[in-house]
C-alpha cells in the first residue's frame, strides 16, 4: 500500500518544474515534499509480513520556506477517497546518500557497485551521471529503484538550482530505468531509443517481480517503469545551454534498445551497457551486432567513456579491447559447441 496513493494512482495531477529562483546563500534551508510509502512484506522468507514504510521524496514542490512548499504541494495534490494514511508533507531537504565525482567541468558521475543487485546494495549496481549546461541539466540513466532516482535529484540540487530538463535512458535493463519516475516528477522529459517503449512494456511485470525479489520489497518500494516521453530512432541533439549532448540510437547490440550520449564539450561518451568494465557482460541482443557497434563507436571522436558498469571514466577506444576479446571468445566457443552438436 502507498500512503496517499492507493490502488497505483498518481499523487499529482500534473508535473511541476523545479523553480530556478532559489537563493544560493550558504546554509539556507530548502524544503521538499514527501509522502509516506508503506508495504506489507516479510523481512525473511516464510516470516509473518509486517508493514515497511519510508518517506519518499516528491520532486517539484521545493521552496525556501515550509509554507511555500506546502502551498505548492496542496495546490496540485488531490486526496483520494480511500486515503488511509497521513497526506504528503514538507520537510527540510536532506543530503543525498550517493557519492558523485566530477569527471570534467559540469559532468558528474556515480559509480555503481560492481555486483549483482541484492538487498545489501539496494539495486545500486550501475553507473549514472548528469551534465550541467548554462540553462538546464540532463541526467543519464536513473539506477534500479525509485529511491536511487530521489537520491540523484538530491545530489543535483546540492550542486545546481537549474531545471532538470532531460533524463536519457541508455537501454531497457532494470538497473538503469527504475529510478526514472522522481526525475520525471522534477520536470525531466524521459528520452530513449525507439524500441524502448515496446521493450519496457513487454518486460515490465517480469522486471518488477524479479527486481523486487532481488533487492527486497523495502528497497524497491514505490519503483515503477516509466515510458519515454520521446524516442530517438537515429540521432538527436539536446541543447542544455552552451552545451550540446549528441544522442545516437544503435542497431541491436547489447540489447535492441541501446542509446549513447556524447558530450562533445568534455569529450565524454556515456556508453551505457554497450561497455562493461570489471563486470561480466550480459548479452540480451546480438553478439555480432555488439562487435559491429563497438567498432562504429570508435569513430565518434570521444577520448573518454563512461561504461554502464565499472570505471567510471575510461580511455576510449582502448576500453573496448577487453569486451571485444570476451565477445570474440564467446562467439568462437559457441560456434565450436554448435559444430560439435552440443545443445545450447
Amino acid at each position: 500500500m502507498l500512503s496517499g496513493a492507493t490502488g497505483g494512482r498518481n499523487l499529482v495531477d500534473r508535473r511541476v518544474r523545479v523553480s530556478p529562483t532559489f537563493s544560493k546563500c550558504r546554509g539556507l534551508e530548502v524544503f521538499e515534499a514527501f509522502v509516506t510509502m508503506c508495504i506489507l512484506a516479510a523481512a525473511v522468507p516464510d516470516a509473518r509480513p509486517s508493514e515497511m514504510c519510508r518517506a519518499a521524496l516528491l520532486p517539484g514542490f521545493a521552496a525556501e520556506t515550509k509554507a511555500g512548499c506546502e502551498h505548492a504541494l496542496h495546490s496540485v495534490i488531490r486526496k483520494p477517497d480511500d486515503w488511509t494514511e497521513k497526506p504528503p508533507f514538507c520537510a527540510p531537504r536532506p543530503k543525498s546518500a550517493l557519492s558523485f565525482s566530477q569527471a570534467a567541468p559540469g559532468v558528474f558521475l556515480h559509480r555503481g557497485r560492481v555486483a549483482e543487485p541484492d538487498a545489501e546494495n539496494g539495486g545500486d549496481v550501475s553507473n549514472f551521471g548528469f551534465v550541467v549546461g548554462s540553462r538546464s541539466i540532463a541526467v543519464i540513466d536513473s539506477g534500479g529503484a525509485r529511491k536511487l532516482g530521489e537520491e540523484i535529484y538530491l545530489a543535483i540540487r546540492e550542486r545546481s538550482r537549474l531545471p532538470i530538463s532531460h533524463l536519457v535512458l541508455t537501454h531497457m535493463h532494470p538497473d538503469h530505468v527504475f529510478g526514472a519516475e522522481p526525475l520525471r516528477e522534477a520536470g525531466a522529459a524521459v528520452l530513449g531509443q525507439a524500441n524502448l517503449p515496446r521493450a519496457l512494456s513487454d518486460r515490465a511485470e517480469d522486471y518488477r517481480a524479479s527486481y523486487a525479489r532481488r533487492i527486497g520489497e523495502a528497497a524497491f518500494l514505490g519503483s515503477r517503469i516509466v515510458a519515454p516521453d520521446r524516442t530517438i530512432a537515429q540521432q538527436e541533439a539536446i541543447d542544455l545551454g552552451g552545451r550540446v549532448l549528441e544522442l545516437r540510437a544503435w542497431p541491436t547490440a547489447h540489447t535492441s534498445t541501446d542509446l549513447t550520449v556524447f558530450d562533445r564539450t568534455s569529450g565524454i561518451l556515456f556508453a551505457g551497457d554497450l561497455l562493461f568494465d570489471m563486470h561480466t557482460p550480459a548479452l540480451d541482443g546480438s553478439l555480432r551486432g555488439w562487435l559491429a557497434v563497438l567498432s562504429e563507436m570508435k569513430g565518434l571522436g570521444a577520448p573518454k567513456v563512461v561504461p554502464g558498469h565499472g570505471g567510471p571514466l575510461l580511455d576510449w577506444p582502448q576500453a573496448a579491447a577487453p569486451l571485444e576479446r570476451y565477445l570474440r571468445v564467446l562467439e568462437s566457443d559457441t560456434k565450436k559447441a554448435l559444430d560439435d552438436g552440443l545443445a545450447l
